[in-house]
């Protein structure tokens, strides 16, 4: 809920200030799927999404077996509203899903004939945004482009993925409400924990790391510390 209100958001001038201090890679710069080099014979999988029509317009997901990977999302092209606070712009950064998730992923992907498939529907359904799925490795090789699936196992994934993309936006934005405007976390951690109740978001374990700095920190409400363990738990279920 990246464009949720608080009533102690500073005046526009601070909120613009504290955008841009908020560090940005370079808007030219293109995602690396890994912080090391990996072997060419190496499994990958990558999911891409477009739909100028929400925040963020377009992200690139790039995961290997080992639940390892990057995550680069970028709202610059999106026509949707500006949040009401402080959201980061773009994000761009290594990630770490979980074993179970992960192999879920390979496995789906190996079921399906590496991708190499027509996963398209001619039904006429509601623009949800343009998901490309590929795969690349020595057993095999395939990419498919859709906005719905008629392989209900690659609309699955796909749904699985748009709400593990959601659940690394919140957790950039997290961390820019700690820094700027900690009263901001309450209400989003509150959402977030909604959220992934009902499936909106998934993999907490991929945000870990700030939610474990939040649940251990006193500078922020204890209904916050509370949600944060709550998320936790939940990553912990997902390993």
């Amino acid at each position: 809920m990246l464009a949720v209100a608080s009533a102690s958001i500073p005046a526009q001038q601070t909120i613009a200030q504290a955008a841009q201090s908020w560090p940005q890679p370079p808007a030219a710069a293109a995602p690396q799927p890994a912080e090391h080099a990996r072997p060419e014979s190496e499994p990958v999988f990558s999911a891409r999404f477009e739909n100028t029509q929400i925040a963020p317009s377009e992200w690139t997901l790039t995961l290997y077996p080992d639940g390892t990977g990057h995550f680069h999302a970028d709202r610059a092209n999106s026509t949707a509203p500006k949040p009401a606070t402080i959201a980061p712009i773009t994000v761009d950064r290594a990630i770490k899903l979980s074993p179970k998730f992960t192999a879920e992923i390979f496995r789906t992907v190996r079921q399906n004939d590496f991708l190499n498939i027509e996963c398209a529907s001619r039904m006429k359904v509601a623009f949800q945004g343009w998901k490309t799925l590929s795969y690349h490795g020595p057993d095999g090789a395939g990419s498919c482009r859709f906005n719905y699936s008629k392989n209900k196992q690659i609309e699955a994934l796909a749904e699985s993925l748009v709400a593990v993309a959601s659940t690394l936006m919140e957790g950039a934005q997290l961390e820019l409400l700690r820094e700027h405007e900690p009263l901001g976390l309450d209400r989003e951690m509150a959402f977030m924990v909604d959220a992934a109740n009902d499936g909106r978001l998934r993999q907490m374990y991929a945000i870990r790391g700030i939610l474990q700095r939040l649940e251990t920190d006193p500078a922020v409400m204890e209904r916050v510390r509370k949600q944060a363990r709550k998320l936790l738990a939940q990553a912990a279920r997902e390993h």
